[in-house]
């Protein structure tokens, strides 16, 4: 808007300038002092006139001109606007899909992290099983030959006693008998 106001300001300026240089001529062209001067007046009249189109036409352009450039200005920047818009809302996407891939390795380390400690626990009871049947089998074994070592001791007492048994109670030589 400053370039229209100054358009205008120069604009009245020069129709000033030349209705005073107009009424100054036409003044000189009155006193009679140059008679061939109001056809030269009428001339530089013309001139400035046509100047003064020229100008104003210019002037008219010049408005034209700028007004195109505001319009294309804020086409522009309406424009990059909604550039930095849309990069804005791609940037949030690709946030959000940043953090949604995120969550996902998160998880599957955590998924991955439960399967191995259930693996762990399956290999530790396994273990613990195993153990507890080579205990039990150690036991059976201890068992058996304490069994065996009891039936060994059975069978020699067995063996003793039918050996004995032909020697009946007081049928023994010294027995209750103190010589």
């Amino acid at each position: 808007m400053n370039t229209h106001k100054a358009s205008l300001a120069v604009l009245t300026a020069l129709m000033a300038f030349l209705t005073v240089c107009g009424n100054a001529t036409a003044a000189e062209a009155d006193k009679g002092t140059q008679p061939s001067g109001a056809s030269v007046s009428q001339d530089a009249l013309d001139a400035a006139s046509e100047r003064i189109r020229q100008t104003g036409a210019q002037i008219k352009a010049d408005i034209q001109a700028m007004r195109e450039a505001r319009r294309q200005r804020a086409a522009l920047e309406a424009k990059q606007e909604a550039e930095r818009k849309r990069e804005a809302e791609r940037a949030r996407e690709q946030a959000k899909r940043d953090a949604e891939e995120l969550a996902q390795v998160k998880e599957a380390k955590k998924r991955q992290a439960m399967e191995a400690a259930l693996a762990q626990a399956r290999k530790d009871a396994e273990e613990r099983a195993a153990k507890a049947e080579r205990e039990r089998l150690a036991a059976i074994e201890a068992q058996r030959a304490l069994e065996a070592k009891l039936a060994k001791e059975l069978a020699a007492k067995e063996k003793a006693y039918k050996e004995a048994a032909g020697n009946k109670l007081g049928q023994e030589i010294n027995y209750g008998v103190d010589i």
